[in-house]
């Protein structure tokens, strides 16, 4: 259970409070600022223009090889979290750990050490049976509820549509996994900023999800999940195209969008041959 929910005394909740405060002033001062990317249509960085990019997923080609786990494996396992242990003795004692340092090569979930997973699903639509594979990540809001409403300002989204957290300034206090419809973000317990302020009663870690490769998009570079695909699955460019390619797509195939008006609209786009309460 994440520690923002559980009560706790009034003077403890005071002191805590007021002491983290005060700590995250300091820090986040001294902590670098999010990168806030620009780019033209073409990928080229430092341009004057900010074009919002999106993602295009047609599941119809996806073959579930795992080529884009392995490939988001590769190209973030330096940032991946190295927790010191044994943990802080948490208070109150029912606050647990997330621990998935024993757990890093599951990859048929989300975890501070697996940011992309396929999802297979099968059944039967319309008197025939299917199975569809899925690759399922963040999917990137336009108006993200994770960064409106994470206390600390850890998560935020920066001109080209990339939601990041900030592992310099989090605490893991889940906040962003609670309000995110699809409960993306996944915590590490024992590393991170609270170790520094309160390790016993701050937020018990750091929160981690996909960044849709921010340095090498805002490098002018592809997210690796894309550039390893075997069978194109994966198609980014300018929101508004993406888009206007998915809708497309849609039609000519009979059929179904996903991420077009969800959560308010998302900078993923899925198009499905099989409609998504369908595939639960």
């Amino acid at each position: 259970m994440d520690d923002h929910k559980i009560p706790m005394k009034k003077h403890m909740k005071i002191n805590r409070r007021s002491f983290l405060a005060a700590g995250l002033a300091a820090a986040v001062g001294a902590a670098a600022k999010p990168a806030q990317a620009l780019a033209d249509g073409t990928g080229e960085a430092g341009k004057d223009e900010t074009v919002v990019l999106a993602t295009l997923l047609d599941l119809s080609k996806c073959i579930g090889c795992g080529a884009c786990v392995e490939a988001c494996r590769e190209a973030n396992a330096h940032r991946y979290p190295e927790p010191v242990k044994p943990f802080p003795k948490m208070y109150p004692s029912r606050v647990k750990a997330a621990d998935w340092s024993d757990k890093r090569d599951a990859d048929d979930r989300l975890t501070p050490y697996n940011w992309l997973y396929i999802q297979t699903a099968s059944g039967e639509y319309d008197g025939r049976p299917f199975e569809l594979n899925i690759p399922r990540r963040c999917l990137h809001c336009q108006n993200p509820p994770c960064a409106n409403l994470c206390p600390w300002g850890a998560a935020s989204k920066d001109g080209l549509g990339i939601v990041a957290i900030n592992d310099e300034i989090c605490l893991g206090g889940s906040k962003c996994k609670d309000v995110c419809p699809w409960h993306i973000p996944e915590r590490q317990t024992g590393v991170g900023l609270y170790l520094k302020l309160a390790p016993s009663f701050a937020g018990n870690g750091v929160m981690y999800k996909c960044d849709r490769c921010q340095d090498r998009v805002a490098a002018g570079g592809t997210p690796a999940c894309i550039e390893a695909c075997p069978e194109g699955v994966q198609t980014i460019g300018p929101r508004d195209e993406i888009l206007a390619q998915a809708r497309k797509l849609a039609e000519e195939t009979g059929g179904f969008l996903y991420g077009d008006t969800e959560n308010g609209g998302t900078n993923t786009f899925y198009v499905s041959p099989v409609p998504f309460d369908v595939l639960n």
